[in-house]
């Protein structure tokens, strides 16, 4: 996510975290009524802890279960076609855009062959957040009650780290929500919302993706959701992106007020995301609209409280093309991330499968 850095404290290690009560009610899919968030107070605001017991580390990834992964190849693959998600390493050029430092790419020589190194931040590309990257900011406490402490490595610790997610990695059911195609149609009708010729995807302010905008996208795709389904949002941010010139990339630089269109950061919002998804992901530098209007922001709620992994910077073009193409916004979604015990984030290693 691409938010102005907060100072880091120094904390005790965290404490056990209690499982939910034996007489909480679950759903047929087995998780809590998002009413009934939190499920330890005082735990923070929304925070699901201890669902899956004291020491998960997977969060909502736990919904992909070997019979929700067989169900969406069976429904999913039906043209082998394979489309990738993943923007250029270099994406953003040299400097990154959101401030994170610049893209290094040395190759060397080592006698008769050829050596490389990379030197990035894992930010700057198509990238998952683990759930150490971002922490509750009142509390300075991250998912299941891992602390700055933690984070920093006291007693060797990786908890929460990337490398729990490379054991199975991310697979499953993913469905498209391609707001950026929609939005241009509604573009085209005769006396367009002011909110559609107005949207910016540099501006959030202007720029919220609501939980009406992605239900209508949805009807308009023909695409219904499952338990257990990974939403990626296409809003266009990497289309208008792309076509700025690097002046007007480094004007925008300048005004030290970066933001970006995302999805609303709404109650209704979270809970249509806490009632169906394992992951959620977007071809914008945070999934949410930044800056935000609400008094939380999702990667709190996401990262921090269910333990949602967080997508950021996809390449959804060619996927939204070949969408079309099908007449179908849902596919098999495979992802391995890096096994780097205690990482931060991840790149996606992504593709989409007709």
């Amino acid at each position: 996510m691409h938010s102005l850095p907060f100072l880091l404290l120094a904390l005790p290690l965290s404490t056990a975290i209690p499982s939910p009560s034996k007489h909480l009610k679950l759903n047929s899919n087995g998780i809590p009524p998002f009413s009934a968030l939190p499920l330890n107070p005082p735990a923070p605001y929304l925070s699901a802890w201890g669902l899956y017991g004291p020491t998960d580390e997977l969060g909502t990834l736990n919904r992909l279960s070997p019979a929700i992964v067989a169900a969406a190849s069976k429904s999913e693959v039906k043209t082998g076609v394979r489309v990738s998600l993943n923007w250029a390493m270099n994406g953003q050029g040299n400097e990154s855009f959101i401030n994170r430092g610049n893209f290094g790419h040395k190759i060397y020589p080592v006698g008769p062959y050829y050596d490389e190194v990379w030197d990035y931040n894992s930010q700057v590309s198509s990238h998952w957040d683990s759930l150490r990257h971002f922490p509750y900011i009142a509390e300075r406490k991250f998912y299941n009650g891992v602390t700055d402490g933690d984070v920093l490595g006291e007693g060797n610790s990786t908890r929460n780290g990337i490398q729990v997610w490379s054991e199975k990695g991310i697979v499953g059911r993913g469905v498209l929500v391609d707001f950026h195609s929609w939005r241009l149609e509604q573009l085209e009708k005769k006396n367009p919302e002011e909110r559609f010729k107005k949207f910016d995807p540099f501006k959030g302010e202007t720029s919220g993706m609501s939980l009406e905008d992605v239900q209508a996208v949805l009807k308009w795709q023909g695409t219904k959701v499952r338990f257990g389904d990974i939403l990626i949002v296409r809003s266009g941010w990497t289309v208008a992106f792309n076509s700025k010139t690097r002046e007007e990339i480094l004007a925008l630089q300048r005004t030290g007020t970066i933001g970006a269109s995302g999805l609303e950061q709404s109650l209704p919002m979270m809970k249509f995301l806490w009632d169906n998804f394992a992951a959620v992901a977007g071809d914008m530098p945070g999934v949410e609209a930044s800056p935000t209007r609400s008094n939380f922001t999702m990667h709190e709620v996401l990262l921090a409280g269910w333990g949602c992994p967080m997508g950021e910077l996809f390449d959804l073009e060619a996927l939204a093309a070949e969408a079309k193409r099908q007449k179908r916004w849902s596919f098999l979604l495979t992802s391995e991330v890096i096994n780097l015990p205690g990482a931060l984030a991840s790149p996606i290693n992504a593709l989409a499968i007709f």
